[in-house]
């Protein structure tokens, strides 16, 4: 036989090698799998668990519910209820065109940016679609035929102001995500708010939540009550009054405050144009403004008894001298100074209830610049008076050094300086209360969370303690009010505010405001404002009326349109506080639904 027709044999043979190099490559295959298992399981077993945690456990916030506002009887001022908000899962909608035209059969949305929402993150989970529905949006969403994986409700908080437009300047408002804005609203946030929670949960495949890891939530911290000073009935009478003054006189804007002068304690605080809070999106640019703690303006005559009073304070004046008035005209350096009318000589009394500028400014050469810089100072003008409201401004007190001899005319009848309804009526509150300067309080206190305290378990917010200086001896104080003030409305300036039966003081204010295009003072645009209390041998309240520029016909001055509403509101306000203080009950008539917090 030929060697060449041999069968191959042994290690030559080329089926065996080629047998052989596959059986190593399949060999090495399950070694590399079997490395690349051993791998996972060992160094990536903590990455992979991870990761698989990751995809099947999400986590979502518990929003905190905001604690109420109330009144100082309990009435409700600001609330807080649920509401269902609609959400849609663009991952889930497989015609959006028709989802979204469904959507706006049911509800008052905007198509074209609803279907971009949807179309511009198809991958998305989780759009809003419109927040905090009313019950009848809700019914009518429920009533569609929609894919019941591509949308759906949540609960969400809605803010709830149950007295509409009363109190909003110091109310405030919440937002949609629940941030607070304006008033007590923003000033107390954090108490108010509270704290948000977090929710920890698992899911499987299909997307269904199966646990609720509650070691790892977070349960929410619900905002505390907060009880105010204010008292609703009260609150309503002054704006409604208001509402009437500023028909009557048409100013760019007016505010009303109403205080006791003893405790500081703010019964009503009003401020016009005003809005309602459940319309955020109707209010007009100009009633954001609370111009009783950011209006500033000259006082006019209304800062006369301060420095009466501090003069006599620091025996450069005493109460029975008698002031001569040169017959209506005076001259101080290259100024002469006028009265309304002519007097030859006026009693410190009359001085105040004529409201002489010039028997003022005799006054203030007996204190000069250094005693008249320390009287405005010490009653409280030139800095905030710490109120619990946001937005409050200092005034205008310009330095010691500034001052000139021309200030030692003006500053006595209230020129010169500016100041804020607030500051006007905590000042005057000094000489109501005997001499003491105590801070204007908003805030009586607050319960544990959202569930309403009783009211004779309220715990005192030590963050905002009352401040209180003795600034006049309590003689002077008296006499200020129980004599010169008291014949102000009886025989002075303010005979419009006479009430039977209440014995009033008062004093009323007409300042002129700047031109800034003669760089003077304007002849037709002024500022009137009038200040009264009652009883006048021991008052109990305080009433701050401020008129911003009426623009009516008539005569403007703070006797003619500011002490009407002031009397009407003092009248009102001191049966309400007298009842109060007697523990009891005023049938509220048409003012109120006599709702209570249980």
């Amino acid at each position: 036989m030929d060697s060449k027709d041999k069968p191959l044999t042994g290690n030559t043979n080329p089926y065996w090698l080629r047998s052989r190099l596959v059986s190593a490559v399949v060999m090495l295959g399950w070694m590399l799998m079997i490395a690349r298992l051993i791998h996972l399981q060992g160094s990536q077993h903590q990455l992979l668990n991870t990761k698989v945690a990751r995809q099947s456990t999400f986590s979502e916030t518990v929003p905190a519910r905001p604690g109420e506002i109330l009144d100082r009887n309990g009435h409700v001022l600001a609330m807080t209820v649920t509401r269902d908000s609609l959400y849609a899962v663009p991952s889930e909608i497989e015609d959006p065109r028709a989802f979204v035209w469904a959507i706006s059969d049911a509800l008052d949305v905007n198509v074209d940016l609803l279907f971009r929402r949807i179309t511009d993150s198809p991958d998305k989970h989780f759009i809003w679609v419109k927040r905090r529905l009313e019950e009848e949006e809700v019914d009518r969403v429920r009533s569609l035929q929609l894919p019941k994986r591509a949308w759906g409700f949540r609960r969400e908080y809605l803010r709830q102001y149950p007295q509409g437009q009363y109190a909003a300047h110091v109310l405030g408002m919440r937002d949609i995500d629940n941030i607070g804005h304006g008033g007590l609203e923003q000033s107390l946030d954090q108490d108010i708010r509270g704290r948000d929670g977090r929710r920890t949960m698992s899911r499987d495949a299909r997307g269904l939540v199966v646990e609720v890891a509650m070691e790892r939530s977070i349960a929410p911290r619900h905002g505390r009550t907060v009880i105010t000073t204010l008292d609703v009935l009260t609150q309503i009478r002054v704006e409604r009054e208001l509402s009437e003054l500023m028909q009557r006189w048409n100013p760019l804007g007016a505010c009303v405050v109403v205080m006791e002068p003893h405790s500081g304690e703010v019964l009503a605080m009003a401020s016009a144009p005003t809005f309602n809070p459940n319309r955020p999106g109707s209010v007009p640019e100009d009633a954001w403004k609370n111009l009783a703690v950011s209006a500033v303006f000259e006082p006019g005559s209304t800062f006369k008894p301060f420095i009466v009073g501090w003069a006599m304070q620091h025996d450069v004046l005493q109460f029975d001298e008698r002031i001569k008035c040169f017959n209506g005209a005076y001259r101080m350096g290259r100024r002469i100074l006028h009265d309304h009318h002519a007097y030859s000589e006026l009693s410190v009394e009359d001085v105040l209830v004529k409201s002489s500028n010039i028997g003022m400014a005799r006054i203030g050469e007996r204190l000069g610049l250094e005693g008249l810089h320390q009287a405005t100072a010490t009653f409280g003008f030139g800095r905030r008076t710490g109120i619990e409201l946001p937005g409050e401004i200092d005034g205008l007190v310009r330095r010691r050094d500034l001052w000139d001899e021309y200030s030692i005319g003006s500053i006595p009848m209230g020129q010169e300086i500016a100041v804020t309804p607030l500051q006007l009526i905590t000042a005057h509150a000094a000489l109501a209360n005997g001499g003491r300067l105590v801070r204007p309080r908003l805030l009586m206190g607050t319960g544990e969370d959202s569930t309403p305290t009783p009211l004779n378990h309220i715990e005192t917010v030590d963050a905002t303690p009352a401040i209180e200086t003795s600034i006049l001896r309590p003689d002077i104080a008296q006499w200020l009010v129980a004599g010169p003030m008291k014949n102000v409305v009886e025989r002075g300036t303010a005979k419009s505010a006479r009430t039977p039966g209440i014995s009033m003081f008062g004093k009323t204010g007409t300042a002129q405001k700047p031109d800034p295009e003669t760089g003077g003072y304007s002849h037709s645009r002024h500022v009137c404002s009038f200040i009264c209390g009652a009883p006048a041998e021991n008052p109990q309240v305080l009433v701050l009326v401020m008129v911003d520029e009426p623009r009516a016909p008539g005569a403007h001055y703070g006797g003619s349109v500011a002490a009407p509403t002031g009397a009407k509101v003092l009248q009102y306000a001191l049966q309400r506080i007298l009842h109060l203080s007697h523990r009891l009950t005023i049938r509220p008539e048409h003012d109120l639904p006599p709702t209570r917090v249980r």
